[in-house]
Protein backbone atom coordinates (compact mmCIF):
# COMPACT_ATOMS: atom_id res chain seq x y z
CA UNK A 1 0.00 0.00 0.00
CA UNK A 2 2.72 2.61 0.86
CA UNK A 3 4.72 1.93 -2.56
CA UNK A 4 1.22 2.73 -4.46
CA UNK A 5 1.04 6.26 -2.45
CA UNK A 6 4.50 6.61 -3.15
CA UNK A 7 4.16 6.03 -6.58
CA UNK A 8 1.04 8.25 -7.15
CA UNK A 9 3.17 10.64 -5.49
CA UNK A 10 6.00 11.13 -7.58
CA UNK A 11 5.87 12.94 -11.05
CA UNK A 12 6.37 11.21 -14.31
CA UNK A 13 8.26 11.70 -17.40
CA UNK A 14 8.81 10.49 -20.82
CA UNK A 15 12.43 9.59 -21.82
CA UNK A 16 12.99 8.60 -25.52
CA UNK A 17 15.45 5.65 -25.98
CA UNK A 18 16.40 4.39 -29.32
CA UNK A 19 13.64 1.31 -29.45
CA UNK A 20 10.96 2.91 -26.93
CA UNK A 21 9.65 5.74 -25.21
CA UNK A 22 9.95 5.22 -21.21
CA UNK A 23 7.35 6.62 -19.42
CA UNK A 24 9.36 6.97 -15.81
CA UNK A 25 8.57 7.90 -12.11
CA UNK A 26 11.25 10.76 -11.08
CA UNK A 27 12.52 10.18 -7.61
CA UNK A 28 14.36 13.63 -6.97
CA UNK A 29 14.84 13.91 -3.32
CA UNK A 30 16.77 11.68 -0.53
CA UNK A 31 13.88 9.73 1.07
CA UNK A 32 12.18 9.11 -2.64
CA UNK A 33 15.47 7.96 -3.83
CA UNK A 34 15.91 5.84 -1.03
CA UNK A 35 12.50 3.93 -1.28
CA UNK A 36 12.99 3.74 -5.48
CA UNK A 37 11.18 0.84 -6.59
CA UNK A 38 11.23 -1.42 -3.05
CA UNK A 39 8.37 -3.58 -2.32
CA UNK A 40 6.80 -3.69 -6.00
CA UNK A 41 5.65 -6.96 -6.93
CA UNK A 42 6.14 -5.92 -11.06
CA UNK A 43 7.30 -3.20 -13.09
CA UNK A 44 5.45 -2.89 -16.93
CA UNK A 45 7.09 -2.83 -19.88
CA UNK A 46 8.60 0.81 -20.70
CA UNK A 47 8.41 1.89 -17.29
CA UNK A 48 10.52 2.25 -13.80
CA UNK A 49 11.98 4.85 -12.32
CA UNK A 50 14.74 7.35 -12.94
CA UNK A 51 16.72 8.80 -9.77
CA UNK A 52 18.27 12.62 -10.12
CA UNK A 53 21.17 13.08 -8.32
CA UNK A 54 23.05 16.44 -7.19
CA UNK A 55 26.27 15.61 -8.97
CA UNK A 56 27.70 13.66 -11.69
CA UNK A 57 29.82 11.41 -9.30
CA UNK A 58 30.25 7.78 -8.11
CA UNK A 59 27.14 6.35 -7.12
CA UNK A 60 26.11 2.93 -5.61
CA UNK A 61 22.97 1.21 -5.65
CA UNK A 62 21.64 -2.06 -4.08
CA UNK A 63 18.17 -4.42 -4.26
CA UNK A 64 17.49 -4.26 -0.60
CA UNK A 65 13.52 -4.74 -0.61
CA UNK A 66 13.36 -5.17 -4.35
CA UNK A 67 10.99 -7.95 -5.31
CA UNK A 68 11.62 -8.32 -8.75
CA UNK A 69 15.24 -8.31 -10.99
CA UNK A 70 16.04 -5.07 -12.52
CA UNK A 71 18.39 -3.08 -15.30
CA UNK A 72 20.10 -0.43 -13.81
CA UNK A 73 21.51 2.12 -15.91
CA UNK A 74 24.14 4.70 -15.06
CA UNK A 75 23.66 7.89 -16.80
CA UNK A 76 25.97 10.89 -17.32
CA UNK A 77 24.90 14.78 -17.03
CA UNK A 78 24.99 14.98 -20.75
CA UNK A 79 22.44 11.69 -21.42
CA UNK A 80 24.98 9.30 -22.00
CA UNK A 81 24.74 5.89 -20.81
CA UNK A 82 28.08 5.06 -18.99
CA UNK A 83 27.22 1.68 -17.39
CA UNK A 84 24.31 -0.81 -17.65
CA UNK A 85 23.70 -3.73 -15.24
CA UNK A 86 21.51 -5.94 -16.71
CA UNK A 87 19.41 -8.33 -14.51
CA UNK A 88 20.32 -7.57 -11.18
CA UNK A 89 18.97 -10.41 -8.72
CA UNK A 90 16.67 -10.07 -6.04
CA UNK A 91 18.56 -10.65 -3.00
CA UNK A 92 16.59 -12.55 -0.02
CA UNK A 93 15.09 -10.41 2.37
CA UNK A 94 17.34 -12.52 5.08
CA UNK A 95 20.46 -11.19 3.67
CA UNK A 96 22.46 -8.69 5.78
CA UNK A 97 22.80 -5.09 4.46
CA UNK A 98 26.45 -5.75 4.12
CA UNK A 99 25.77 -8.69 1.90
CA UNK A 100 24.06 -7.26 -0.37
CA UNK A 101 25.76 -6.93 -3.64
CA UNK A 102 26.05 -3.06 -4.93
CA UNK A 103 26.20 -1.68 -8.44
CA UNK A 104 27.86 1.13 -9.11
CA UNK A 105 29.17 4.07 -11.37
CA UNK A 106 29.83 7.50 -12.05
CA UNK A 107 26.43 9.44 -12.86
CA UNK A 108 23.57 11.93 -12.73
CA UNK A 109 20.93 9.71 -13.02
CA UNK A 110 19.95 6.22 -12.98
CA UNK A 111 17.26 4.63 -14.38
CA UNK A 112 15.78 1.26 -13.33
CA UNK A 113 14.08 -0.36 -15.98
CA UNK A 114 12.33 -4.40 -15.17
CA UNK A 115 15.29 -6.94 -16.39
CA UNK A 116 15.77 -7.13 -19.82
CA UNK A 117 13.84 -4.21 -20.84
CA UNK A 118 17.95 -1.95 -21.51
CA UNK A 119 18.54 -4.36 -24.08
CA UNK A 120 14.80 -4.67 -25.82
CA UNK A 121 14.91 -0.38 -25.48
CA UNK A 122 18.31 -0.42 -27.32
CA UNK A 123 19.96 1.02 -23.84
CA UNK A 124 24.01 0.13 -24.16
CA UNK A 125 27.02 2.07 -22.98
CA UNK A 126 27.77 5.03 -25.24
CA UNK A 127 23.93 5.49 -26.07
CA UNK A 128 22.85 9.32 -25.44
CA UNK A 129 19.62 9.16 -23.80
CA UNK A 130 16.94 12.24 -24.37
CA UNK A 131 16.84 13.76 -20.75
CA UNK A 132 15.20 17.20 -21.81
CA UNK A 133 11.90 17.03 -19.71
CA UNK A 134 13.66 15.38 -16.57
CA UNK A 135 13.88 17.96 -13.62
CA UNK A 136 16.50 18.84 -11.52
CA UNK A 137 16.52 17.42 -7.68
CA UNK A 138 14.53 19.01 -4.88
Amino acid sequence: MFSAMVAAALSTVTVHAPRADLSLEVARTQSEREYGLMNRSQVPPHTGMIFVFDDDGPIQFWMKNTDVPLDMIFIGADGTVRKVYANVAVVSPATPDEAIPREGAAAKYVIELRAGEAAADGIAEGVRLDLRGVPPPA
